[in-house]
């Protein structure tokens, strides 16, 4: 089995990056990751990862700029606020929000993105997504024909649930995130606010920044 990765791996490029490689060699896993990327990893969302997609709720969100800062954020919405187009191209809604647009700022400079969707409710398994990311006005979306009427009903609804602008992402990686720490969480019930202005409803000072902005000046 080792020489057979090897193989692979010489008639094709290997997947990760230098310094992944450089590591697994230094501490001595470098066969149970071509293992993995030869046995988990593919370059599009096969019948059960588009399954999975379709019924996700929580989605993390990481970009770096044209520098390489980094940011993380999350994107939560009702199942399937998630929506592939076919198995390499996958867009989700920009919704009201702090008008910082730190991570459609990155996308702007740097299209690479890494999403992570995770079921937290029923198999505690997470779906890594890598890629490149573009932002598309609603009405330029609606402009592809790969565009179902449910987009098409999501960009017609009003007030806060209403996207302002989605995020296109063409798959290049797809690979599973294991399940044996991450937590299994219960649902309850929360009303949601959608595209509220209302500070107390989007968690007030809860870090107690404003104080401390205050004080200094």
């Amino acid at each position: 089995m080792p020489d057979q990765l090897s193989e692979q791996f010489e008639s094709e490029p290997r997947p990760g990056s230098c310094g992944e490689h450089g590591l697994q060699e230094k501490y001595g896993t470098t066969y149970r990751a071509d293992w993995f990327y030869s046995h988990q990893m593919i370059d599009h969302l096969n019948d059960e990862m588009l399954r999975f997609v379709s019924r996700m709720e929580v989605m993390f969100v990481s970009t770096a700029d044209g520098k390489g800062e980094c940011d993380c954020s999350i994107r939560c919405g009702l199942p399937g606020f998630v929506i592939a187009l076919d198995d390499k191209t996958i867009v989700y809604p920009e919704l009201r929000g702090n008008g910082v647009m730190a991570s459609l700022g990155n996308i702007s400079e740097n299209p690479h993105i890494g999403l992570l969707l995770v079921d937290f409710f029923e198999t505690t398994v997470g779906l890594h997504i890598n890629g490149k990311a573009a932002i598309v006005e609603s009405q330029k979306l609606l402009e592809d024909a790969r565009v179902t009427g449910e987009i098409r009903l999501k960009c017609e609804r009003q007030g806060g649930r209403k996207p302002e602008r989605w995020v296109r992402v063409v798959i290049e990686e797809a690979y599973i995130h294991c399940s044996k720490h991450i937590p299994l969480l219960k649902r309850m019930p929360k009303e949601i606010a959608w595209g509220t202005d209302d500070e107390r409803l989007k968690g007030g000072n809860f870090f107690g920044v404003s104080r401390e902005t205050s004080n200094r000046s």
